[in-house]
């Protein structure tokens, strides 16, 4: 794969502020804390460059959705002072518009291309597992095609489809971004659960005795 983990591809129109009040940001630290945990979000010399990866947003009542900041991944534990808040987002335009105390993950055009395509959808996921990425077709999990790589508006569009053929909840592996999966769901709970039993389900796969 020569796509690299943590490059923001999109048009981005970012103002720096302070961080806020965030509404549900408890319960979504902790599912993050816990992916970090798992390995799907992290850090590791020997992969994508030392770069970090993986990232979790949430949609929000107000309108837009937060984000965890680009290259935010190798810290176990995040504050309000790690997220960004995407209050405008184009992906057929290849643009968003962002505010906060850090740039939105390179990821958060594809967050918004599952929130524009499923209104009921909450949360979004985004983790790196080897494990479930390389069983994924006889997982018999949705795939987008290796010729479409990560934070473009055709990994966009592609996102876009298979979100809106699973409304609710769904996983998507993208076989153009190495290891890269997504997850999402109505809440926090279920989106980050879909990856856990993901995980889990790859590991019987690898080992099954």
């Amino acid at each position: 794969m020569s796509e690299q983990e943590g490059v923001i591809k999109y048009r981005l129109d970012y103002h720096f502020t302070p961080a806020g009040s965030m509404p549900g940001f408890a319960e979504l630290n902790a599912w993050r804390s816990l992916l970090w945990r798992l390995g799907v979000i992290g850090q590791d010399a020997a992969r994508y460059g030392g770069l970090s990866y993986g990232n979790l947003s949430l949609r929000l009542d107000a309108g837009g959705f937060w984000v965890t900041g680009t290259q935010t991944g190798h810290l176990p534990r995040l504050t309000a002072e790690h997220y960004a808040w995407v209050r405008q987002a184009r992906p057929e335009d290849n643009y968003l518009a962002a505010e906060g105390p850090l740039p939105p993950s390179s990821e958060a055009l594809t967050h918004a291309a599952i929130y524009q395509a499923a209104p009921s959808v909450r949360c979004v996921a985004h983790g790196h597992s080897p494990e479930i990425w390389r069983h994924a077709e006889s997982l018999e999990l949705p795939c987008v095609a290796a010729d479409i790589a990560y934070g473009t508006p055709a990994m966009a569009q592609a996102v876009s489809a298979q979100a809106q053929s699973h409304q609710e909840q769904g996983v998507i592996v993208m076989l153009g971004h190495q290891d890269g999966l997504l997850t999402y769901g109505q809440t926090p709970e279920q989106a980050c659960w879909l990856m856990t039993r993901c995980l889990a389900t790859a590991f019987a796969r690898i080992d099954p005795a």
